[in-house]
């Protein structure tokens, strides 16, 4: 099967998360200042959920630009994956809302768990579903960012369970993976500047 639907219908599902996210900014009762600033848990919740639906954005569609078909199971897992980013919305709302609790930061990172294991799972079978010796199996290598991002998130989790530093420690592990991420990855822009037949 050829990829331009898979790829559309990616894109539209995460267009609908980041309208989802963004609606959830409520325009402040007031007229000053103050009454802005009062929402910076929400949005600051918002620009780090964007970030990181950004990049799932960006990562997914330098992937693809590697994988010559699809089948059954590349579905699948491209519906995994999508499953845990529409859950964002969620999360950052309660988030924002709580002034970063520790419960919602806890569930927050579980997502971003999740997601970032859903997003390993489609490398995987694409790669599969592929010879190996194919641009997208040599784009694959070795994912020392990913193994980097599953531990931060781990920690992430548990952090909150220990007090309002623990809260602190885990925004900055989601926030330090989001910077990580923040440049495409390379290894595919690599591949995709190779020589040669594929």
């Amino acid at each position: 099967m050829r990829t331009s639907r898979v790829e559309a219908f990616s894109d539209g599902v995460l267009a609908i998360i980041i309208t989802i996210m963004v609606l959830e900014l409520r325009v402040p009762e007031g007229h000053e200042w103050t009454d802005l600033f009062v929402l910076w848990p929400k949005v600051l919740s918002y620009l780090i959920s964007f970030v990181y639906v950004g990049i799932y954005w960006n990562n997914h569609h330098h992937l693809f630009q590697l994988v010559e078909w699809v089948n059954g199971a590349v579905l699948l897992a491209n519906l995994h994956l999508l499953f845990w980013l529409s859950l964002f919305p969620f999360v950052t709302a309660w988030a924002g809302e709580s002034h970063f609790a520790a419960i919602p930061m806890t569930c927050y990172g579980a997502v971003a768990l999740m997601a970032a294991i859903s997003y390993t799972i489609l490398q995987v079978v694409i790669v599969r579903a592929h010879e190996s010796n194919s641009r997208v199996a040599r784009a694959a290598g070795s994912d020392r960012k990913g193994r980097i991002s599953i531990a931060a998130y781990l920690v992430a989790i548990i952090a909150p369970f220990f007090g309002e530093v623990g809260v602190w420690v885990s925004g900055v592990c989601l926030a330090g993976v989001a910077v990580m991420w923040f440049l495409p990855d390379r290894r595919v822009e690599r591949t995709l500047a190779e020589p040669g037949p594929s």
